[in-house]
């Protein structure tokens, strides 16, 4: 049995992150779980306006459950195994998502 969990937004969401360099809105591509912790892919709206094909960045992602309406909290994924686990199971995602996407 799998100890993740997809959920896609039922519709386009974005999230604005302010770096260094400015703002940047990203599309909300999905949440997820790997064990017990929760993590977030966002994709750079910015790349597709430049016509350049972007990356996908991926945060720890949380919510606070006592407050639904509170902004949920992102945050930089320092551990190098840890974030080898988050984008394994984001890569495992994408290809759930052409296995269903298939045709054939």
């Amino acid at each position: 049995m799998s100890d993740k969990k997809w959920e896609e937004p039922s519709e386009e969401m974005t999230v604005d992150l302010d770096l260094e360099d400015g703002i940047v809105t990203c599309e909300v591509v999905t949440i997820f779980t790997v064990g017990d912790k929760d993590y977030i892919a966002l994709y750079p709206i910015q790349d597709e306006k430049d016509g350049q094909s972007g990356e996908v960045w991926i945060y720890g992602y949380s919510e606070n459950p006592d407050d639904p309406d509170e902004e949920p909290e992102l945050r930089y994924i320092d551990d190098e195994e840890e974030y080898e686990a988050a984008a394994d199971a984001f890569d495992e995602y994408l290809d759930d998502l052409e296995f269903e996407e298939d045709p054939s």
